[in-house]
């Protein structure tokens, strides 16, 4: 249990770390705002992601926070990974891709080990 839970909380660390980092760069680093253009991005999409991935990153790093609120942190990760993985793609910076991907992974992991550390079942439905 015990490497269960250093590896679920080095893989949230890094992925908050990198979330709250991330955020706080999108509102102060021009540059950000400058790569959300070449991108094709409106500067309010930039505005509302990093309060996004500043709210996620609280969220999987407060030990308090239930699990299913935990959960949609996760997805909306996910989703923002991916999309930037695809966004990259779609304007040629194929190396860009690779970041979103390795975060893609460390986020997977992070919430295998969550319902390790947190005995929470999986449940499969039948239909």
């Amino acid at each position: 249990m015990k490497k269960d839970k250093m590896i679920y909380w080095t893989t949230t660390g890094i992925i908050s770390l990198m979330m709250l980092f991330s955020g706080y760069m999108y509102f102060q680093n021009p540059t950000v705002g400058e790569g959300f253009k070449q991108l094709g991005f409106p500067d309010y999409f930039r505005v509302e992601l990093g309060i996004a991935k500043i709210i996620a990153a609280l969220v999987l790093i407060i030990p308090q926070m239930p699990v299913r609120v935990k959960e949609w942190a996760y997805a909306g990760l996910g989703i923002v990974f991916i999309s930037a993985a695809i966004a990259h793609a779609i304007n040629g910076d194929t190396p860009g891709m690779g970041a979103p991907m390795v975060f893609l992974l460390i986020l997977f992991v992070s919430n295998v080990y969550l319902h390790k550390v947190k005995d929470v079942p999986v449940k499969v439905q039948h239909t």
